[in-house]
């Protein structure tokens, strides 16, 4: 590293400071936390996922959407604010780092891919609306249940609206200006930081705190210590659903923020040791006072942008956390809740999905739904009911497109002359009496009986006395099951009672063993090509095996 990156590198780490610290105060907030769990965050699970991770730019810290998680799921067992109620925010976040060493050391973080895009935006914008109500009471000044649902938030909010709070109002309006048009003009620029010091130095100045406005309040000081949370063995039961959702939803993004920066900026990245990554710092963040700790994606996007190329920024940001708990906490006890509020409610703007839903309604109007459906539940409902609705409209939206496959009439030369799930079965062929047939998908229960019914509708379009020979085109289908096998079997049968022989062609060979112990195969021919397919068909030819035709060097 020469002298002018290591500059870029600690100025990035600045810049990084000045975004995290305010966020993660906020953040602990939503939680239900104190400020201290959001900085506690910064230190030791940013060293030990810094060091560990194989992103050179992924910034590690707890987000919004956690925060929501968090206080949804622990809000239902324990009054937030409350011992018991931080006891179970640290006992999730040690979940979280077992199971995320757990999907490491099995390599299972493909299970993460069964959360569409849809379904995260669905997701997470129902967080982020959930997160915002409670935003927009605290900039009004007005007092509300944060542990209750939507409806009744939504509710207090109303109800509440003659009590505003007229100076926490205009400390809220002058943030949320200086936040969105500072960003517009110069996006480098650490508005939050500012923000948040000119309204505290406003509040002290003119004595606002005895005028309703409410403030952070005394912050302890001292650096994180270590601990261990004490509970009863069915509390932690309890945390396990939303720990996991919590892994997953941080999974999903995490490893596709990993991946896009590495395939940007052309560094290799490995998925494995990412999840290790977050998995030790949430152990990290369980053990010593602080909460689950996923990617940042804005974080990291703004380290992208200052020319950040390593890990760097994040030790400066742990060193300068530290720093300021250490020396610092009476700098943050007059920072004004209505602040707070402004930069919390800005910073999740984005994640409400605005942009993507209108996207996702141009584009394909059933992934819309989709994500609209995760988005209701999860908003009404609740987020483990959220993330439980995401993945089974996964299962539903694999299935559906599973039912679908492509199947094609094809022509001797191999080349595709109709679609038959466009309704023209017969296409045109070189050689008459002979049909061959392709899909391009695995045979499993999802689409087996629709395989078979369009290898029947093909030769009733056909006409079952013009047609004497159907011929499989085995390339695309790499696997099969048991209904698959049975569906064939029918099919065999249904051909063999009209007098037409079933043969396969292409068939590949890895597949083959599996396809034999389903009995899919049976004595039916097998060519090399669909040319030596049709041209055997033709001549009469019905060779009994590959193996045969393999010896005998039949042409491709």
């Amino acid at each position: 590293m020469t002298r002018q990156n290591l500059l870029r590198e600690l100025s990035a780490g600045v810049t990084l400071l000045a975004i995290a610290i305010p966020l993660n105060i906020g953040y602990a907030q939503i939680a239900g936390l104190p400020a201290t769990a959001g900085l506690y965050a910064l230190v030791v699970p940013t060293i030990v996922y810094a060091l560990v991770v194989s992103s050179r730019q992924v910034v590690a810290s707890p987000d919004a959407a956690a925060a929501a998680l968090v206080a949804s799921s622990i809000g239902g067992l324990a009054a937030a604010g409350s011992q018991e109620y931080a006891t179970m925010a640290l006992a999730q976040a040690i979940i979280c780092g077992v199971m995320f060493i757990l999907l490491a050391a099995f390599k299972l973080g493909f299970l993460a891919n069964f959360l569409s895009k849809p379904i995260l935006i669905g997701f997470v914008g129902g967080l982020a609306l959930d997160i915002l109500v409670s935003q927009v009471a605290k900039m009004l000044g007005i007092s509300i249940n944060s542990g209750g649902e939507f409806v009744e938030k939504i509710g207090d909010l109303i109800g509440q609206l003659g009590t505003t709070n007229v100076w926490a109002l205009g400390i809220s309006a002058l943030s949320v200006a200086v936040l969105l048009v500072g960003k517009r003009l110069l996006a480098v620029v650490p508005w939050a930081l500012i923000v948040m010091v000119a309204a505290t130095l406003a509040v002290m100045a003119a004595g606002l705190a005895d005028r309703g406005v409410a403030v952070l309040g005394e912050v302890p000081a001292g650096a994180p210590t270590l601990t261990w949370p004490m509970l009863e063995w069915q509390t932690w039961l309890l945390l396990i659903p939303s720990a996991m959702a919590l892994t997953l939803v941080t999974t999903a993004e995490g490893l596709l923020v990993s991946r896009s920066y590495g395939e940007k900026r052309h560094y290799r990245t490995d998925p494995n040791r990412d999840l290790l990554a977050f998995g030790v710092a949430n152990l990290a963040a369980g053990a010593q006072g602080s909460f689950a700790v996923g990617s940042s994606t804005s974080r990291t996007a703004a380290m992208d942008q200052s020319g950040s190329r390593t890990q760097l920024p994040s030790l400066v940001l742990a060193a300068g956390t530290l720093l300021l708990l250490l020396f610092g906490t009476g700098l943050l006890e007059g920072i004004p809740s209505p602040a707070i509020g402004a930069i919390v409610g800005v910073a999740i703007l984005p994640l409400l999905g605005v942009k993507e839903f209108a996207d996702l309604w141009r584009r394909d109007r059933f992934e819309f739904t989709i994500g609209a459906l995760c988005f209701l539940v999860t908003l009404l409902v609740g987020s483990i009911p959220g993330i439980l609705t995401a993945f089974v409209l996964a299962l539903i939206n694999m299935a559906r497109r599973a039912s679908r496959p492509a199947i094609d009439v094809l022509t001797a030369d191999d080349e595709p002359s109709a679609s038959l799930l466009e309704g023209s079965p017969r296409g045109g062929f070189t050689a008459p009496g002979v049909i061959v047939v392709r899909m391009a998908a695995p045979l499993f229960f999802a689409n087996a009986d629709v395989f078979a019914t369009a290898v029947r509708s093909a030769v009733d379009g056909a006409g079952a006395d013009d047609v004497k020979h159907v011929v499989i085109d085995m390339e695309a289908v790499t696997d099969a099951d048991v209904t698959a096998a049975e569906s064939f079997e029918s099919l065999a049968e249904w051909l063999a009672a009209r007098r037409i022989s079933l043969s396969f062609s292409r068939l590949r060979p890895a597949a083959r063993p599996r396809f034999d112990r389903l009995g899919i195969l049976g004595d039916h021919a097998i060519y090399d090509t669909n040319r030596a397919a049709v041209a055997a068909l033709v001549d009469h030819r019905h060779p009994p095996d590959s193996r045969q035709h393999k010896k005998e060097g039949t042409p491709t």
